[in-house]
């Protein structure tokens, strides 16, 4: 039985495909890292839309008291 040289040890395949596992997992962590801003941001937005549509809500209802201004009190 010959060993052919150009034919390659599974061993050596196997051992070649795990090297890359860490640029894989460093992409994979700085696209989860981006989508996780993104969600963070669009929450964000909602919230402020929100806000401000209930303040428009309330100017075109005709009240004039949308905005309590908080005065602290001194003791």
């Amino acid at each position: 039985m010959a060993h052919d040289p150009n034919e390659h040890d599974p061993s050596e395949r196997d051992l070649s495909e795990h090297d890359d596992d860490g640029g894989n997992r460093r992409g994979a962590l700085i696209g989860l890292a981006i989508a996780a801003v993104l969600v963070i941001a669009g929450i964000y937005l909602v919230n402020a839309l929100r806000n401000q549509a209930k303040m428009e809500d309330c100017l075109m209802s005709g009240r004039s008291n949308c905005a309590p201004i908080d005065i602290p009190t001194h003791k």
